[in-house]
């Protein structure tokens, strides 16, 4: 039997489905005690499905607007107007309106009521919905009532209803829409009352905005409200504006706004006891939803009645701690140069690889620094190491240092350095300086034969014996990764570097030149995977026939088919030979589960292709030495200048000393994380063959099913065969909605997003501020490029990205200048940058938003800004 009516007493969360988001959270509102909730009922959205599902018009501009993408916007415009056109000519049928009769008769028939739209794909806990369906207020008699009762189905097929579903992949025939009739208050005062502040996610914090009248002028922007902020039962901020409109209810019906007087235009709209007042019931509300709330109120006669709540679908969530105390996080991803969501499984990988003290929260991992922030022997240094990486982020942990109450100091541990080096002979400085090249070539010497012994291993495991040679051989991986000696090869070059620049600065007054001394150095994995792709595009470019195959290529069989044409054979064997090597690199490559190239060989051919056309053969060998005589010959003036200093020999030697180091030494930072992700691959290939067997066994439903599981889950379904489904759906759902969140750089245990300023004076108007990462000043034509599979690259374009992480090199050889919204001094694409000699700028933030492609800008690579010319 189809419910066509509920009151509010009927309907609950479970009814979620028949009265839309905010009837139901009516419904929840109302079963709180001492909660004031306006009387009502819901025309439920079985009405609405059969009004819908008799009209032949209707359903044939729905089949029009499910051909349409969310930027055709003219066509959605023509079609919504014509489906709301025929639902409000729909006459509502004779059983339905009797039914509403008999509820505004239970409730008052001569009463005015909120006539207001909920929609089933509303007020989720991922995705609002809010303001995209009509309301009406003040709205009096049967008549008016019906009419707006179909103005509100009709409301559904605004324009931005429908862009706004588009967008968030909601299908216009599965939303629907029930239709709250709910009493009119008249407030003295109304508002919206957060239980998170949601501008920094505090958990700990309210916030309120509070104006005279009903809450229509504020959302309108007609008026500024007034803003309070309440934690643990204080108030703690209070912003009293203006408030010279508001907007009252008409005797005839509808609202209208009128001029407050002005001694109370900048009068509290709240006293101070009843925002406590309303902080408290706040706090009732969202212990019975269970998570932050976005609430309507509205003040009548000293009573305080809620109108709605509904999630915050807007925090990022909180790492969770095992215990009470506070904590302060910082984000993996943006050190990492991958800010994107990571499945279950690479999240379990990667925390099976880290000795870092991490969590995961939204699909991301943070490292808990709070330990280290606490001891002031190790306070310095994680500020002065993550101010190469990401000054934002030291600033932002400078901000809660500052405050002096949210971390509670401990003693340092002064032998813990020592602990972690027990055993392990120094590198001394001299050591390095003299036998650099050596100590890097014993260290990817011995890299090189720990993974061709892997390779070798793994293939007789299978089933949990797999599972354990992986947890030993991950074993093998960390000892790569926190290798002391490693360490300290990786550190002295960052601090020669470090060096160079304070002390030439100091002597010459010439900035960052340490930028053109990096250029080129030897060992560098990274670079010279950039480079070499670019002489794979030289084994390609003298066959016409095998460029013009490429050219149209779709899937990821191409390669069998391009021994078919003239110079195939060969083109084949240089892609092969690439793949080899560099094969197991790809974007956010930190995360197991990612397709690599050679999953996907497809997402290489355009940059082939455009090596082939931005570049003159030999571009390659070419640049790498231009690059070595550009360092050599400012080394050779900068000796000069400095002997022409007093103590210029000195002067002299020692700066010889450092670019010695920073030449053979710095080339190998790239490489333990290339190994890495080498070793992932194998791992990752390897669990890819117990997926296929437990697809064959009907556990799973694709092979890719096994990347929402974490490393312990899927050792335990191989073993016993056994898994619930259920659970591989609720991740993929978790991690679509993962996916669209942004990661705080810094997050507290309160769920508050600490965000870092750069301090910088003198800058020209409009400049975008960032972190000057490679030097020289560059002009050109902006590519804004989001994803790798979009780098169509013209010659002399500047690259702007939100970030790049090692995969991105191969673009660096076609662009002249870098602009990125996430990075630091000592990031990835920082380091290539420099050995490229490209000028940029790296954390400019919301750059790919501010700047358009093709817009000409100049990127001011010494001084660190971006300007739109």
């Amino acid at each position: 039997m189809r419910t066509y009516i509920l009151s509010f007493q009927e309907t609950d969360k479970t009814k979620h489905a028949v009265t839309g988001g905010k009837g139901a959270n009516l419904g929840e509102l109302s079963r709180i005690v001492e909660i004031q909730v306006p009387e009502g009922f819901c025309i439920t959205t079985e009405v609405y499905k059969e009004i819908i599902g008799n009209s032949k018009a209707v359903n044939s501009l729905l089949d029009e607007l499910a051909m349409l993408k969310a930027d055709n916007r003219k066509s959605i415009s023509e079609i919504c107007a014509k489906i709301r056109k025929e639902i409000e000519e729909i006459t509502i049928p004779d059983s339905i309106t009797h039914e509403i009769s008999r509820q505004l008769e239970q409730l008052g028939e001569r009463d005015a009521y909120a006539i207001r739209s909920s929609a089933t794909a509303e007020d989720l806990p991922t995705v609002s919905f809010a303001g995209q369906q009509d309301t009406f207020l003040n709205i009096t008699g049967k008549k008016a009532i019906l009419k707006h009762i179909s103005q509100c189905w009709a409301s559904l097929f605004t324009e931005r209803a429908v862009i706004y579903r588009l967008q968030n992949g909601f299908d216009h025939r599965k939303v629907h829409l029930a239709v709250v009739v709910q009493k009119m208050v008249f407030p003295q005062a109304s508002g919206i009352l957060f239980t998170a502040d949601p501008v920094n996610c505090n958990r700990k914090v309210l916030s309120i905005d509070a104006g005279f009248g009903l809450g229509e002028a504020m959302v309108s922007g007609l008026v500024n409200a007034d803003t309070y902020k309440v934690c643990n039962g204080k108030i703690i901020d209070k912003r009293v504006s203006a408030k010279k409109l508001a907007s009252y209810a008409l005797k005839g019906g509808g609202t209208a706004a009128q001029e407050i007087d002005p001694q109370r235009q900048s009068s509290q709209a709240l006293t101070d006891e009843q925002i406590l007042q309303l902080a408290h019931i706040g706090r009732e509300i969202e212990v019975h939803f269970g998570h932050p709330q976005d609430i309507e109120w509205c003040l009548v006669d000293d009573t305080f009645y809620i109108v709605q709540s509904r999630p915050i679908t807007t925090l990022f969530p909180v790492p969770q701690a095992d215990d009470q105390e506070n904590h302060v996080y910082i984000s993996v991803g943006h050190q990492q140069m991958m800010t994107d969501a990571i499945k279950p499984l690479g999240l379990s990988f990667f925390l099976l690889t880290t000795r870092a003290p991490m969590r995961t929260a939204g699909g991301r991992l943070f490292v808990d620094v709070t330990p280290m922030l606490a001891s002031p022997g190790s306070r310095q240094q994680i500020l002065e190491t993550l101010g190469q990486h990401d000054p934002l982020i030291k600033d932002a942990l400078m901000t809660v240092i500052e405050r002096g109450d949210f971390i509670k100091p401990s003693l340092p541990d002064e032998k813990e350095g020592e602990k972690s080096n027990k055993g392990v002979p120094p590198l001394d400085f001299q050591v390095l300086l003299e036998n650099g090249p050596a100590v890097v070539s014993h260290l990817i010497g011995r890299s090189q034969t720990s993974i061709a012994a892997l390779k070798q291993n793994i293939q007789a495991k299978q089933g949990s014996a797999l599972f354990d040679f992986i947890l030993e051989d991950l074993q093998e991986l960390k000892k790569i990764l926190f290798d002391p000696q490693s360490h300290r090869v990786i550190m002295a070059a960052m601090n020669a570097f470090s060096w160079i620049n304070e002390h030439i600065q100091e002597w010459l007054g010439e900035k960052n030149v340490a930028d053109t001394l990096s250029q080129s150095v030897p060992n560098n994995i990274t670079s010279e995977m950039g480079l070499q792709l670019v002489e794979v595009a030289d084994v390609l470019r003298p066959y016409p026939e095998v460029i013009e195959y490429l050219q149209q290529v779709k899937n990821n069989n191409f390669l069998d088919d391009l021994v078919k044409f003239t110079g195939g054979q060969q083109a084949r064997e240089a892609i092969d030979a690439y793949l080899n090597k560099y094969g197991m690199r790809c974007t956010g490559e930190i995360d197991i589960t990612k397709t690599r190239w050679s999953e996907n060989p497809k997402l290489l051919v355009p940059l082939m292709l455009s090596n082939i056309k931005n570049l003159a053969p030999g571009a390659g060998k070419r640049k790498f030495e231009q690059g070595r005589q550009e360092a050599l010959k400012k080394e050779q003036e900068l000796i000069a200048q400095l002997a022409a200093l007093p103590d210029g020999e000195q002067k002299a030697r020692d700066t010889k000393q450092m670019i010695r180091l920073i030449r053979s030494l710095s080339g190998y930072r790239e490489y333990p994380k290339y190994d890495m992700v080498n070793r992932y691959f194998v791992y990752k290939q390897a669990l890819l063959k117990e997926a296929e067997h437990l697809l064959q066994a009907g556990i799973i439903h694709s092979t890719e099913d096994i990347y929402y599981l974490t490393f312990e889950e899927l050792r335990e379904t191989v073993r016993t065969h056994q898994l619930d489904y259920e659970l591989i759906r609720q991740r993929k759902n978790e991690y679509e909605v993962y996916e669209k969140l942004n990661p705080p750089r810094v997050i507290t245990s309160d769920g508050e997003i600490v965000t870092g300023m750069y301090k910088r004076e003198n800058l020209p108007a409009g400049a975008m501020v960032g972190l000057a990462v490679s030097s020289g000043i560059i002009e050109g034509r902006a590519r804004v490029i989001l994803t790798m599979e979009d780098a169509h690259l013209e010659e002399g374009d500047i690259l702007v990205t939100t970030f790049t992480d090692p995969s991105w090199t191969p673009l660096f050889v076609s662009i002249k200048g870098l602009v990125t919204e996430v990075g630091g001094l000592m990031t990835h694409g920082a380091v290539i940058a420099r050995e490229y000699g490209l000028p940029a700028v790296v954390g400019v933030e919301n750059a790919t938003n501010l700047i358009k492609n093709g817009q000409p800008i100049r990127v001011h690579g010494t001084e660190g800004y971006v300007e739109i010319l």
